[in-house]
């Protein structure tokens, strides 16, 4: 059985820069910067199934136009356990703690072609997204962001609004289509705008790849393609006053979902 708890020793801190080189294989965070950050307004939250260290997710304080925020900058999942709901249980580990500590919002960033982390940020958490950050941490070299942008959704997750406490989820049924999913002669999807020119609909829905570590292996160019065109179209909604919601997931391309952001009950300062 798969349990996760607050962490708050050096020694718990080492064993977390274990996981994280082993997820991702490149430099890890020292030991002194994670232990100061949970001293003063951080979260270090691990997942254990027995002593055995699976999961973790680490955040520090955030502030922004005089609001604090639990800025989420890290999630990792050893490979053994991942699809068992270990990411899930962590975020909302996290949004516990959070709450306790006075934290009302939690912001964090992913790669929005990625849509196994868009379905738990949007779909599972009710998190949302109007900001879109272009290439946000520069050339990253490690294997599931190298070679392209390194562009960002930054979610805001509002820790105790009804949107997130009651599971809120607008009406989609009539979303209006950005854009067309189709494939190529090697089987691989290519994004193809719509002819939509004036956002005034209530609801919008975009495609993209189910798997776009596996496009981006098969054809670079394809990958750089929807990282520029979905670039485009994203910005273009957030502008329009639209948030990201949802996202549905189909057999081989996921749909994102966007509403206006004044439908939606928040609470408080947004």
């Amino acid at each position: 059985m798969i349990e996760s708890r607050e962490l708050k020793t050096m020694d718990e801190m080492e064993q977390i820069q274990g996981l994280e080189q082993k997820v991702w294989g490149i430099d890890t965070i020292p030991t002194h910067q994670t232990l100061t950050a949970v001293k003063n307004g951080g979260i270090m939250v691990g997942a254990y199934d027995g002593k055995q260290l699976v999961g973790f997710s680490y955040g520090f304080a955030g502030f922004h136009d005089g609001k604090s925020y639990l800025c989420s900058h890290m999630l990792g999942v050893d490979d053994a356990y991942r699809s068992k709901g270990i990411g899930e249980m962590l975020k909302q580990k996290q949004r516990e703690i959070a709450i306790e500590k006075g934290y009302d919002r939690m912001h964090w960033t992913y790669d929005p072609l990625e849509t196994r982390n868009a379905y738990l940020n949007l779909t599972k958490l009710n998190g949302i997204c109007d900001t879109y950050l272009e290439n946000c941490y520069g050339q990253m070299q490690d294997g599931f962001n190298k070679g392209l942008p390194s562009d960002r959704f930054e979610i805001h997750w509002h820790l105790t609004s009804p949107h997130v406490v009651e599971k809120q989820l607008p009406t989609s049924e009539s979303a209006v289509s950005l854009n067309t999913l189709t494939f190529n002669n090697a089987g691989l999807p290519i994004f193809v705008a719509g002819e939509i020119t004036e956002l005034t609909e209530d609801a919008y829905s975009m495609a993209v790849p189910k798997d776009f570590q596996g496009l981006k292996a098969a054809s670079q160019e394809l990958a750089m393609d929807w990282r520029l065109q979905t670039r485009k179209q994203f910005q273009n909604l957030f502008k329009a006053g639209y948030v990201a919601v949802h996202l549905k997931s189909h057999e081989t391309y996921g749909e994102y979902i966007f509403v206006e952001k004044d439908a939606l009950e928040l609470g408080g300062k947004q």
